[in-house]
C-alpha cells in the first residue's frame, strides 16, 4: 500500500470522525456557550498529546510555532462559524454546508499556485458539486443564517488546508509538532473569547461531559493530528475532495441519533459523491493496462508453449 494510499485511508477516518461531531456539538450546546465548548474541546486535546508525547513537542523551534499560530487562528475561525452554524441550521445542512471546502480548494489553489486540476479531478469536483446541491438546496433556495455561517466556515477551511499544506512541505516545520500545537493555539484563542463573551460553565451531565470528551480526544486532537501528518503525502486539493464525505456520515449520524430524514434525491446526491471519491482513489488506467500486459503475457506464453 502506497503512502499516497495510507494518507487517504488516515484522512477518511479523520472525515468519520468530524461527520459524527456534528450530532455531539449540537448535544453540548445545550448547556455549554459555542466559545466555551470550542476551549474546552482544543485544550484538552492539546494537554491530551502534550503529556503523551512530550519528548517528542519539547523542542520546538520557531518555524513550526509560527504556523501553528497561524493555522490555529484559521481553525479557531472555522470552528466559531461552524458551531454557531449548528445553532441556526439542521445538522445535515450543517455537515453539508462545510463540504463545500471540497469545491473552494482547488479554486484556491489554482488562484494562489496556479495548479489547474486535471481533468479527473474536475469531473468529481463536479459529482461533488452536485451530490452537495441534491443533498442541501431546498425548494425556495433561502440560507438560513447557519447555512451562510457554514459556508463562511467551508472558505476559511480551504484557506487553512492551504496553510498546512505550505507548513508541512517546509523542512524546518516539524508535522506532528505542528499539528500538537495548533491545537494549542486554537484553545488558547477560543478561552479568551469565551471569556469576554461568554460565561465559561463545566458540564453538569455525564452525558455532555462525554461528548465533549469524544470531541475533544477523537474529533479534535487525533483527527487534526493526523490530518496533518497525512497531508505530506497528498495535496490539499486531494484532502478537500476526500472531506466531501464529510456530510455523508454526518447524514447517517443525523439519521441514527437525532432521527433526521432527507429527501430522496439527498441521498442519491450521497451517493454521487461516494462515486466521486472512489473514482478519485482508484487508478482505472493503471488497471486496465495491467490487465493488458496481462493478457499479453498469457497470449505469448501460450505462443510459445505451441512452438
Amino acid at each position: 500500500m502506497s503512502k499516497s494510499l495510507k494518507a487517504d485511508l488516515m484522512l477518511m477516518l479523520v472525515t468519520l470522525c468530524w461527520g459524527v461531531s456534528y450530532i455531539l456539538m449540537n448535544v453540548c450546546l445545550g448547556e455549554i456557550g459555542p466559545l466555551t465548548l470550542n476551549a474546552y474541546r482544543f485544550l484538552i486535546a492539546f494537554f491530551a498529546a502534550l503529556i503523551l508525547a512530550f519528548p517528542k513537542l519539547k523542542n520546538v523551534n520557531k518555524a513550526t510555532l509560527r504556523y501553528s499560530a497561524m493555522i490555529g487562528l484559521a481553525l479557531a475561525l472555522v470552528y466559531i462559524s461552524v458551531t454557531y452554524g449548528v445553532m441556526y441550521t439542521s445538522l445535515s445542512n450543517a455537515g453539508f454546508l462545510c463540504a463545500l471546502t471540497v469545491i473552494i480548494t482547488p479554486v484556491l489553489t489554482f488562484y494562489i499556485k496556479k495548479e489547474a486540476p486535471n481533468k479527473k479531478l474536475i469531473a468529481v469536483l463536479i459529482m461533488c458539486l452536485i451530490g452537495i446541491g441534491l443533498m442541501t438546496l431546498n425548494e425556495q433556495l433561502k440560507p438560513a443564517l447557519g447555512d451562510v455561517l457554514c459556508i463562511l466556515c467551508a472558505f476559511i477551511y480551504a484557506v487553512d488546508l492551504m496553510l498546512v499544506d505550505k507548513a508541512v512541505h517546509k523542512e524546518e516545520v516539524n508535522a506532528f509538532q505542528l499539528g500538537v500545537y495548533q491545537l494549542g493555539f486554537t484553545g488558547l484563542y477560543m478561552f479568551v473569547l469565551s471569556i469576554v463573551l461568554e460565561t465559561p460553565v463545566l458540564p453538569s451531565k455525564p452525558s455532555i461531559w462525554a461528548a465533549m470528551l469524544f470531541l475533544a480526544i477523537f474529533c479534535t486532537g487525533v483527527a487534526f493530528i493526523v490530518q496533518v501528518i497525512a497531508q505530506q503525502y497528498t495535496s490539499a486539493t486531494h484532502v478537500g475532495v476526500i472531506f466531501a464525505l464529510e456530510p455523508v456520515f454526518a447524514a447517517i449520524a443525523a439519521f441514527f441519533f437525532a432521527g433526521e430524514r432527507l429527501l430522496p434525491r439527498a441521498y442519491i446526491g450521497a451517493l454521487l459523491m461516494l462515486a466521486g471519491i472512489i473514482i478519485l482513489e482508484v487508478d482505472f488506467k493503471s488497471i486496465v493496462n495491467k490487465k493488458i500486459a496481462s493478457n499479453d503475457l498469457r497470449i505469448d506464453n501460450s505462443d510459445n508453449f505451441k512452438d
